[in-house]
C-alpha cells in the first residue's frame, strides 16, 4: 500500500481511538483496523480498562479475513500481562502479514518489545504513520510513562482585560454556555481536576462532568496546606476518589466519618506549604495521566512559575471587569522583558461569543517530547 493509504486508514483507526477516550482512564486511547483489498474487513478500539484492547476487538471482528491482511493500530501492541493478555501474542495468531502502527508505547514494559515480537516471526511492520496525532491523543500517558509525571493543564476563564472575578469573589458567569460545556468536555478527558482550599472554601465546587456524557467521573485533587477542608464540602458528594495534599500531619483531626472515597497525603515543602513537584509525582503513582487544574491566581501563579503546566487553556469573554477585579495569575517578581513565560500559541477557536486559546510554555513545547495538535 502506499503511504497515502497507510495515512487514510490510519487516520479511521485513530477516530475509532477518540471513541475510547472519556472511558478507558488509566489505559490509552487506542484504535485498530484491518484492511484486505484495500478494504476494511475489522475495527474495533479499547473501551475500558481491563476490557478487551483494540487490536482484539478488530482481529475478532476481522475472523478469518485477518490471515495475509494488514493491521493499522495507534500503538505499538502490548508484550506483557496485565489486565489482559498481550496483545502482540493475538496479532500473530491472526495471520496478519503486515503492521503499521502510529508509535511506539512509552511504557518500560512494552517499549520496543511489542515490534520485536512481530518482526520475530517476519511480520512487517512499519512505524510513525500519523505519529503525532497518536501521541497527542495520550499525551497524558506518555507524560506519565516518560517523565513519571502527569501532563498538567491550567484552564482559565477570564475577561477581555484579564480578570477572573470581582473583588468580591464573583465570578458566575464570566464565559457563555459553549465555553463552560466545553469546560466539562476537559473534566471528561482528564484523569483529575486539582484546585486549592480557597476555591473550595469560596465557591464550594462540585468539579464533576455535567454537561459531556461519560461513565467516569475525575477524581478530585485539593491542595489544602492545613487540612482546613468542611466534610460538607461537595466535591465528596460522589463516589470519585478525592486526594487531599496537605502540609500537615496526615491525622491533624480532620473528622471524616462517613466518606470512604477519600485519601489524605502529607507532602510538605520547606515553606510549610505542599510541594507541587512531589504532590504531581504522587499524582502520577496514582495513574493519573493529566490533572486539569482549576484553581484561583495564587495557585495557579505557582503552577506557572515553577514550569510545571503543559498546557494553558483560555476563555476570553468578550468584556471588561476593570482594575480592581482579580487577575488570572498572581506572577510577582517579572520585572524585565527577559523574566516573561514566553507562550506558543497552539490553537484558537471561537465558542459561541467567546474566545478559546490553547498556548503551551515555549520551552514545552520544543523539549517536552509531546506533539500537540488541535484535534
Amino acid at each position: 500500500m502506499s503511504v497515502l493509504d497507510d495515512e487514510r486508514f490510519m487516520s479511521m483507526a485513530l477516530d475509532l481511538a477518540r471513541r475510547g477516550q472519556y472511558t478507558v482512564h488509566p489505559n490509552p486511547a487506542v484504535g485498530c483496523v484491518v484492511v484486505k483489498g484495500n478494504e476494511v474487513v475489522g475495527q474495533g478500539w479499547h473501551q475500558r480498562a481491563g476490557e478487551p484492547h483494540a487490536e482484539v476487538r478488530a482481529l475478532e471482528d476481522a475472523g478469518e479475513q485477518a490471515q495475509g491482511a494488514t493491521l493499522y493500530v495507534t500503538l505499538e501492541p502490548c508484550s506483557h500481562t496485565g489486565r489482559t493478555p498481550p496483545c502482540a501474542d493475538a496479532v500473530i495468531r491472526s495471520g496478519v502479514s503486515r503492521v503499521v502502527i502510529a508509535c511506539e508505547d512509552p511504557n518500560p514494559l512494552v517499549r520496543g518489545r511489542g515490534l520485536s515480537a512481530l518482526q520475530g516471526v517476519g511480520i512487517e511492520v512499519v512505524t510513525g504513520i500519523c505519529n503525532a496525532d497518536a501521541i497527542n491523543l495520550n499525551r497524558g500517558f506518555f507524560k506519565r510513562m516518560s517523565c513519571n509525571m502527569p501532563y498538567v493543564v491550567l484552564k482559565v476563564a477570564a475577561s477581555l482585560d484579564g480578570r477572573t472575578a470581582m473583588p468580591g469573589g464573583e465570578s458566575q458567569w464570566i464565559t457563555g454556555e459553549e465555553s463552560r460545556r466545553d469546560v466539562h468536555r476537559l473534566r471528561a478527558l482528564s484523569s483529575s481536576v486539582l484546585t486549592g482550599i480557597g476555591t473550595i472554601k469560596a465557591d464550594d465546587p462540585a468539579l464533576t462532568v455535567r454537561h459531556v456524557k461519560t461513565s467516569r467521573q475525575p477524581e478530585r485533587v485539593v491542595l489544602d496546606s492545613q487540612l482546613s477542608i468542611s466534610p460538607q464540602a461537595r466535591i465528596f458528594d460522589d463516589s470519585a476518589k478525592v486526594y487531599l495534599f496537605t502540609a500537615t500531619s496526615a491525622n491533624r483531626g480532620l473528622k471524616l466519618e462517613g466518606i470512604s472515597n477519600v485519601e489524605i497525603i502529607s507532602c510538605p515543602n520547606q515553606a510549610g506549604r505542599v510541594d507541587l513537584v512531589e504532590m504531581l509525582k504522587a499524582c502520577a503513582k496514582r495513574q493519573m495521566n493529566m490533572i486539569l487544574i482549576e484553581a484561583g491566581p495564587c495557585l495557579a501563579g505557582s503552577f506557572l512559575r515553577q514550569g510545571l503546566v503543559d498546557e494553558l487553556v483560555v476563555y476570553l469573554a468578550p468584556d471588561l471587569l476593570g482594575s480592581d477585579a482579580l487577575p488570572m495569575f498572581e506572577l510577582p517578581g517579572i520585572a524585565r522583558m527577559s523574566d516573561k513565560i514566553q507562550m506558543d500559541m497552539i490553537h484558537a477557536e471561537r465558542y459561541g461569543s467567546d474566545l478559546k486559546l490553547v498556548l503551551m510554555p515555549e520551552e514545552k513545547g520544543i523539549n517536552s517530547g509531546i506533539a500537540h495538535t488541535s484535534k
